[in-house]
């Protein structure tokens, strides 16, 4: 598995476990009220927070493990997460598109943020599973 590879993994798990503790801790907090109303920013601010740092030393500990491994991108390593980019990309768009008829019809701030979140998160599954499916197999070719 190369080094890319593994940081497409890596990715992949740290934003559906980050998410999904997400959700459990707001489901948790809504205590049978409904979700609208349940307090939400801090537990979203954490979680794509350390979403993030907990990407950051993952990867750094896969580099320390395997100080010898080759970390030069080539051209593959390029198209591949060119690729994976492109694909995750149409989540984002669609929350931004959600996110603005949402606003523009009223919705509470809760949906708005949840949706945005939510296909952020759809953005790095989906790329991350398009860039570990071509490492498995090849580039698509249309």
């Amino acid at each position: 598995m190369t080094h890319e590879e593994k940081r497409a993994w890596i990715r992949l798990v740290v934003s559906v476990v980050a998410y999904g503790a997400y959700a459990v801790i707001v489901a948790g907090r809504a205590g049978g009220r409904p979700l609208a109303e349940t307090p939400y920013e801090a537990a979203l601010l954490w979680s794509v927070g350390g979403a993030v740092a907990a990407s950051i030393l993952a990867e750094v500990v896969m580099a320390a493990a395997n100080p010898g491994a080759s970390r030069v991108r080539d051209v593959r390593d390029r198209e591949i997460a060119r690729f994976g980019d492109h694909v995750g990309q149409a989540f984002v768009v669609i929350g931004a598109v959600a996110a603005m008829l949402m606003a523009m019809a009223g919705w509470e701030r809760f949906w708005i943020a949840n949706a945005v979140y939510l296909c952020f998160v759809l953005s790095a599954v989906l790329g991350g599973v398009a860039r570990i499916v071509v490492y498995r197999r090849s580039m698509p070719e249309w």
